[in-house]
């Protein structure tokens, strides 16, 4: 038997390709979008990839469910109480599929959304379960969250008590030794406080996940939907289109991502195409195409262009020269398919045209310290978490989250603002969209609260 993990750490997503190696067949569980990797896989273990799985709809990605089926003539299948618009094998509790001598028994788990599903895996001729592919009911640590289908009629006290039933009269009942795969890691908005690591078992979180402790329904309620990050605009999108037919990834990219001249940039900015930069922070600031938002390839850019970017208006993307694609392929991972093209070149073709670039200043902790000693000191805007402000946080700073920050309306006008967050990636972001609204005095600081600390410079805690 092959169960291979594949992780995908800007999206804190994992996928799995399970094969009998004698009989040459594969299944793919939740595959991304960008499909090579399980293909170059299945050709390196001499397997066909025959079948492919979702979990469930997931939000914060669009699955690679129609790339394989169109790429291999893999047949999908979904939980029993899934609707799509595609064909699909419905999978129904205790159905099974076998794989060769691998034997892939489905546990309805709804809770996280209604159609979700848990796959046991059974090496040949075993009587117990070597691993439960769990999707986003069950985490290292964590449990999904049950309040992302609220858009679509579905409550998260209702979806709650689901997760409560799936978790305690299926999950927690397998054999201790049993591995748990999950569809997230650390980092994921499907959860709240999703461990490090990649896999456990079940012995493991029936001891250590705060989740399954004996607790009545009720307080399982109570403290679940505690506390749950906010869940980007884009969720309910993507959700939504993993149960359409649309167009391939590879079709999208070769509609979407051609190369556009300058005037052709500026045309599509006047008609209301957003500019999307993705440079790093520190080129971005120190000359970038006015109006543009810096979302930099380097952190959680697919996430944070998701939150902060319409999915109504076209995108055309900045980057450095040959980074275009990466940006346009990973736009693609979560649906966002209305890219326009990229500026050809790079910022050089604006070289002889100074008056279309903005610049956004940077300061260093030190210098911001003595900036808030002097007569007219500048508004500390931390753009971090409520959790991450409350633990420490720059005295007299004004906390607004990077993901309410919306069009800078709540930021006071005609005072110099100085933005940051942990360590300069959403800041950079912040920056650029509080110039893009007209916000003209802001600072960016170099480093953000972990610089901050670093020079010895003080901070405190709510």
């Amino acid at each position: 038997m092959i169960l291979k993990q594949f992780y995908l750490g800007c999206l804190a997503h994992a996928s799995y390709l399970i094969a009998d190696e004698a009989a040459g067949t594969a299944a793919v569980i939740d595959p991304q979008r960008d499909v090579a990797q399980y293909l170059e896989e299945a050709e390196r273990q001499r397997v066909a990839i025959r079948h492919v799985f979702l979990t469930h709809f997931h939000a914060d990605f669009l699955a690679g469910h129609l790339e394989l089926r169109d790429l291999t003539g893999a047949k999908i299948y979904l939980g029993a109480r899934a609707e799509a618009e595609y064909a699909f094998t419905p999978m129904k509790d205790g159905d099974v599929l076998q794989v060769g001598s691998v034997r892939l028994q489905v546990l309805e788990t709804p809770g996280h959304t209604p159609e979700s599903i848990s796959i046991l895996v059974f090496a040949p001729g075993a009587e117990k379960p070597a691993a439960v592919l769990t999707g986003d009911t069950l985490f290292v640590g964590d449990v999904g969250r049950p309040d992302l289908r609220a858009s679509l009629g579905w409550s998260a006290n209702d979806l709650g008590q689901l997760l409560h039933g799936s978790l305690q009269k299926k999950l927690v009942t397998l054999p201790d030794a049993t591995v748990i795969y999950p569809a997230h890691g650390a980092g994921s908005l499907c959860g709240k406080s999703l461990g490090k690591e990649n896999s456990s078992t079940i012995g493991e979180q029936r001891r250590f996940n705060y989740a399954l402790q004996p607790m009545t329904q009720d307080q399982f309620l109570a403290i679940v939907l505690a506390d749950q990050p906010d869940a980007p605009a884009y969720f309910t999108y993507d959700a939504v289109l993993n149960t359409k037919e649309r167009p391939t990834l590879e079709k999208s990219l070769e509609q979407g991502l051609k190369p556009l001249s300058l005037e052709d940039v500026l045309r599509l900015k006047n008609e209301g195409a957003q500019i999307l930069d993705v440079r790093e922070a520190a080129y971005f600031e120190a000359g970038h195409l006015a109006g543009a938002i810096n979302i930099g390839l380097g952190g959680e850019y697919a996430t944070w262009a998701g939150t902060l970017m319409s999915r109504e208006r076209p995108i055309v993307i900045i980057a450095e020269p040959r980074g275009e694609k990466e940006a346009g392929m990973r736009l693609g991972r979560i649906g966002f398919d209305h890219v326009k093209g990229y500026l050809e070149g790079g910022m050089r073709p604006m070289d002889s045209r100074a008056e279309l670039i903005a610049q956004i200043e940077r300061i260093t902790p030190v210098d911001l310290e003595a900036s808030l000693a002097s007569s007219h000191p500048p508004l500390v805007v931390d753009v971090r978490s409520p959790k991450e402000w409350c633990e420490k946080h720059l005295a007299g700073s004004l906390n607004l989250p990077l993901n309410r920050l919306e069009n800078g309306s709540q930021v006071p006008r005609g005072r110099g603002v100085v933005v940051h967050c942990a360590s300069g990636y959403r800041s950079a972001i912040a920056a650029s969209l509080l110039k893009r609204e007209g916000i003209t005095e802001v600072t960016d600081l170099i480093g953000g609260l972990g610089a901050w600390q670093a020079a010895k410079l003080p901070v405190v805690s709510a």
